[in-house]
């Protein structure tokens, strides 16, 4: 069974961003970009069920620029097989990243598809219940335990009531949360041994999809500075306080 898993370049999460001065969207350049954390574990999954003898190949996915190559080859380190670069220098949103899986999964025959439940720069939480929708087949979101047997996998959620067990038959999605596992460290032999692995670079343009219209970002605006704290002698003057706010 061939595992595909899809990563997204993002700034990375020990970075502060910043605005840029158009307020268009934020300043990339010169700054340390990384994997998606949520795409990170869904690769780390995916080498651990191929390790357990329940996959024969992963394969990571990355739509975007040039650049992304590095990503990718963060995770050909991590383990993972083989990658493919779907090169464009536009921004693809949830539904077009959706389709292009699809058509990948299609081609590659993959029988499962794991994914983060969300990327940190925009938290949409939309491309992995998309890929399903358009794609026919069952999903599992938000786990934070999964196993594969066979041609079944079991995933564990959280949920308001507490855990909750979905299996599905593969091939399927599976849209992966923080607490699924923890990614192994990279080491400097396996980053060398990644130089060697295969990269296909193809052009957005050849993968045989129509990409929906995009939306239109009017503006980009960081949030209204937090005002200070008031230290109160009291609790009748904290209760007073909450009351003038309309908080009790």
């Amino acid at each position: 069974m061939k595992i595909l898993v899809g990563i997204k370049r993002v700034i990375d999460y020990n970075v502060r961003v910043q605005i840029n001065r158009e307020g268009t969207g934020v300043i990339k350049d010169g700054v340390k970009m990384s994997i998606n954390p949520f795409d990170e574990i869904a690769v780390e999954e995916a080498l651990r069920i191929r390790e357990a003898g329940s996959a024969d190949e992963v394969i990571v996915v990355s739509i975007g620029p040039a650049t992304a190559q590095q990503q990718l080859r963060t995770a050909l380190a991590m383990g993972a097989d083989r990658a493919v670069l779907v090169e464009t220098d536009d921004e693809v949103q949830p539904l077009g990243v959706a389709r292009v899986l699809k058509a990948l999964a299609t081609k590659e025959e993959a029988g499962l598809v794991l994914l983060g439940k969300q990327a940190i720069d925009g938290d949409n939480n939309q491309t992995p219940q998309m890929l399903a929708a358009i794609w026919g087949r069952p999903q599992a979101t938000f786990a934070s335990a999964l196993t594969v047997d066979g041609d079944r996998a079991t995933a564990v959620r959280e949920v308001d009531a507490g855990l909750e067990t979905i299996a599905v038959e593969l091939p399927a999605v599976v849209s992966v949360d923080l607490r699924l596992n923890e990614p192994r460290f990279v080491k400097m032999p396996d980053i060398m041994k990644a130089k060697r692995k295969p990269l296909e670079t193809v052009a957005l343009a050849d993968v045989g999809v129509e990409l929906p219209p995009a939306l239109e970002s009017l503006g980009v605006e960081p949030p209204a500075p937090r005002a200070g704290g008031v230290k109160l002698e009291s609790v009748e003057e904290l209760i007073s306080a909450l009351k003038d706010r309309g908080l009790v």
